[in-house]
């Protein structure tokens, strides 16, 4: 785990870290609905948000609006490892994956078929299915494993085939927390269909670990920006320059590659900028060099190792605090050996409801949150037999001493209710 003073340093940097502003002092996790704020990005959005003059126009105040435009596509850049292909805004994650789908599905060769995975965020899969529809594509989903609880290369294997136009995969499942090997997946779809239109959901991903886009071969690839230490309402996107192309929604007379409807709000942009600055500090903590790419990656391992600590905390406790490994009643999705777990553990306390618990934890100064059967969790909850499950989401800045009075606050709560 990171040493004291650093992480105190880095919880520093962020709003809220250990008080709610409604509720008072509070342990946070529940990063995987929405990350905590840099200070950095609130404080720049502020002055953003004041700024009166567009983009475009010939006056001071617009040429500095384009310079950290132009700077922020740059910083976009470098934090997603990509070299060609355009880079830009949106309104969310979400509405981005459903554009990039939307340009695929209509944009590739007639006929065929779109392969997702039943591990997928509904962006890409309601997309798929609508496009697909639309386009008259078959819709084909690999299925994930229900004990791993995320989805192979051998899952996609039995799915795609010469005609597979469009596929999607998820980096990281919100719900489960596991990640997929990206490479592995990326391999069987090339393999079976080399010009097919791949399309990588990086919104659970990408706060977790440095991200090497060029290295994927994928043609797509989505961030939310409240899931990366920013704000709501904006995502960001990379497209490669074979997709940057194909027809999709943009105004007459802009260039064949333009992406971005209408004038975005500059402050996104600074505030991305933000983001990457900061990951750039943290990974100069670990390495020495002048080079801001292997800055960041060194940031992601940093991060990947602290929350893989907080992560075996949870499920193995320590000598003083039994982990969820040693509390019969707890039943954790993915098991408690996984490899591909990233930063969260899903659980349910046999014979309590979910909700119940969640609300007891949260009375505790423990902020968690339930998932229901729905439309966002269905896919993963229902082959369980599960109508809800606790989801318990850390991040770098947490801390072993927030996971342990979870888990002794979880434990309370069992003995409570075995008593009664």
């Amino acid at each position: 785990m990171f040493e004291d003073t650093l992480l105190q340093q880095i919880r520093d940097r962020f709003h809220h870290v250990d008080r709610c502003p409604y509720q008072g002092e509070r342990i946070f996790f529940e990063n995987a609905g929405g990350s905590l704020t840099l200070k950095s990005v609130v404080e720049t959005n502020t002055h953003f948000a004041s700024i009166p003059d567009n983009q475009g126009r010939d006056n001071p105040a617009s040429h500095e609006l384009v310079r950290v435009i132009a700077r922020a596509r740059d910083d976009m850049r470098i934090f997603l490892g990509v070299d060609d292909g355009p880079v830009f805004i949106g309104e969310s994650g979400t509405e981005l994956l459903f554009r990039l789908v939307r340009a695929a599905v209509l944009g590739s060769c007639a006929g065929g078929n779109i392969v997702g995975s039943t591990l997928e965020h509904p962006a890409t899969v309601s997309a798929s299915k609508r496009w697909g529809g639309i386009a008259g594509k078959e819709y084909r989903a690999a299925v994930h494993d229900n004990e791993t609880a995320t989805v192979t290369a051998d899952d996609y294997s039995k799915v795609v085939d010469a005609d597979t136009r469009v596929a999607t995969i998820i980096h990281t499942s919100p719900v489960t927390g596991m990640t997929v090997d990206v490479a592995a997946v990326v391999s069987v779809i090339r393999t079976a269909s080399p010009d097919c239109i791949i399309i990588l959901d990086g919104i659970q991903h990408a706060a977790h670990g440095g991200l090497s886009v060029n290295d994927y071969d994928v043609d797509c690839y989505a961030v939310s920006a409240y899931k990366v230490f920013s704000r709501h309402n904006y995502g960001f996107a990379w497209v490669s320059p074979r997709v940057a192309n194909l027809p999709h929604d943009h105004l007459d007379g802009t260039p064949d590659d333009f992406w971005e409807m209408g004038t975005r709000d500059t402050s996104a942009f600074a505030c991305t900028s933000k983001v990457v600055e900061y990951f750039d500090w943290l990974g100069s903590q670990f390495c020495e060099t002048d080079d801001r790419r292997s800055r960041i990656l060194a940031a992601g391992v940093a991060i990947n190792q602290h929350e893989r600590d907080l992560v075996t905390l949870a499920i193995n406790g320590n000598d003083s605090q039994p982990g969820l490994r040693d509390m019969p009643e707890v039943f954790l999705i993915g098991g408690y050996d996984n490899p591909a777990r990233e930063g969260l553990v899903s659980i349910i306390v046999e014979g309590h409801p979910c909700a119940e618990v969640v609300a007891v934890l949260n009375q505790r100064g423990v902020r968690t949150h339930v998932r229901k059967a729905d439309y966002f969790s269905g896919n993963i909850l229902t082959p369980l037999n599960r109508p809800t499950c606790i989801r318990v989401s850390m991040c770098h800045y947490n801390t072993s001493a927030e996971v342990l009075k979870f888990l002794h606050e979880l434990q309370t709560i069992i003995t409570n209710e075995v008593a009664a």
